[in-house]
């Protein structure tokens, strides 16, 4: 029988990534991302704040790195992977978005470039 386990989410980072090593050394970078969902009651609008925890490893890792930062808007696809862990004799279970494809959604500023002579206009001006 076939399996699915994906998820979908554009949020905003809640703080910079952080790259992490694991105990044979491989990198994973490590953030988390607000999901907002708004909605009226009347004509009161309310909203909710939901944090998801993400991974990303390999090439995906570096690249959101590098570029993501705290208030980032970003695209994140990838699968759910639910980890336990024991804490003080009680067994403790948390969930996180493992990265398949990340796309940046930032408007990007665009940069003023020096305005160059035309080089007609120069040769008639001679």
């Amino acid at each position: 029988m076939p399996a699915l386990n994906r998820v979908q989410l554009i949020g905003n980072l809640g703080k910079d990534p952080e790259v992490r090593f694991t105990t044979t050394g491989k990198k994973v970078c490590q953030f988390s991302i607000a999901v907002n969902r708004r909605w009226k009651v009347g004509s009161e609008v309310k909203e909710v704040t939901d944090w998801f925890n993400i991974e990303a490893w390999g090439r995906i890792g570096e690249v959101c790195m590098e570029f993501l930062h705290k208030g980032s808007l970003v695209y994140i696809e990838g699968r759910l992977r639910t980890s336990r862990y024991e804490h003080d004799g009680e067994t403790r279970y948390f969930t996180k978005v493992i990265v398949q494809n990340m796309q940046m959604l930032d408007h990007k500023v665009e940069e003023e470039l020096p305005v160059e002579p035309d080089v007609e206009e120069d040769v008639l001006n001679e």
